[in-house]
């Protein structure tokens, strides 16, 4: 059974950064795509960030470009996202995911796991 295990949210001034970690159980993440989506109250999942099996990254241009970064730890099963200049509107629970393939990929119908979620909230 394939699990992904978020952790790292929390409580975030406006300004702040933050470290999210996904860690992949039952399936060695080597060979396939990663990524990272968020779902604030009240509107639709959107994709933030991907990562193909050899490290190459793709961000959402309007809400990640510049200030989240996407990297993978594949000797421990992990994807990471770290954030910089949060914003109120970066308030979100955040999703990671593994992909069908070892492509990069953007929208949610290409991933076939999904963790639970981390709520961060940003806010003075």
């Amino acid at each position: 059974q394939v699990q992904l295990v978020e952790s790292g949210g929390g409580l975030v001034q406006p300004g702040g950064s933050l470290s999210l970690s996904c860690v992949v159980f039952g399936r060695e993440v080597h060979w396939y795509g990663l990524g990272w989506f968020r779902q604030a109250p009240g509107k639709e999942r959107e994709f933030l960030a991907t990562i193909d099996y050899n490290g190459r990254s793709s961000y959402n241009t309007g809400s990640a470009q510049g200030r989240f970064v996407i990297s993978r730890d594949n000797a421990k099963n992990t994807v990471h996202l770290h954030m910089n200049s949060l914003k109120p509107e970066d308030t979100a629970i955040y999703y990671c995911a593994l992909g069908k393939t070892e492509a990069q990929a953007t929208t949610a119908r290409e991933y076939e796991y999904w963790g639970q979620g981390t709520q961060v909230t940003v806010s003075s």
